[in-house]
């Protein structure tokens, strides 16, 4: 009997070491998009973001390797798009919980919609679509870093940073007694 199966180990459908590249991938996507948020020193940053990023690509090439198994054991009833759904739902979940009201405001959308999307990028590194995961988290961090500027112009408030600082600035602002 051979070693390595006498302690679990089990052959996979997609070389380990294209597993691990693809792992190691999605934590750099992860990271690209964390490192905007914890230069803006949000609740979800680098560590986050690449957690999500890394957790999104494991579950999907999870996802496969139990496909590819009930082909093998005969049972064809895996349907890998349940797994993408239910990690989706886990990331959104995470991401529900960034997000609260406080005085009117809302803050931590902008930082839920990108653990969502590192969530996204880590499924489409796990698929092998390595250009796609790594052009859409170029564009979310220019995204997050480009359009600060413009959405403070316009007065928008979705900003992360933005809804926290006006809340801080009103509360640091001392209110006449009389209004």
């Amino acid at each position: 009997m051979d070693p390595a199966t006498t302690f679990g180990y089990v052959e996979t459908t997609t070389p380990q070491h294209i597993l691990l590249f693809r792992l190691l991938i999605a934590a750099l996507f992860g990271a690209m998009i964390g490192f905007e948020r914890e230069a803006r020193s949000n609740g979800a940053g680098l560590r986050t973001h690449i957690l999500i990023a890394t957790a999104a690509c494991l579950f999907t090439l999870l996802t496969f390797e139990i496909y590819h198994l009930s082909d093998v054991i005969g049972s064809g009833n895996a349907d890998p798009i349940r797994a993408v759904e239910a990690t989706t739902a886990g990331i959104a979940f995470l991401g529900a919980g960034a997000i609260f009201q406080q005085r009117g405001n809302v803050r931590g959308l902008t930082t839920g919609a990108g653990m969502w999307l590192a969530g996204a990028v880590g499924v489409a590194t796990a698929l092998g679509y390595y250009l796609v995961a790594f052009a859409v988290s170029l564009f979310v961090v220019l995204v997050l870093v480009g359009l600060r500027a413009f959405a403070r112009r316009v007065g928008d408030s979705d900003d992360d940073e933005e809804t926290a600082s006006s809340a801080e600035s009103e509360a640091q602002t001392p209110k006449s007694k009389g209004t």
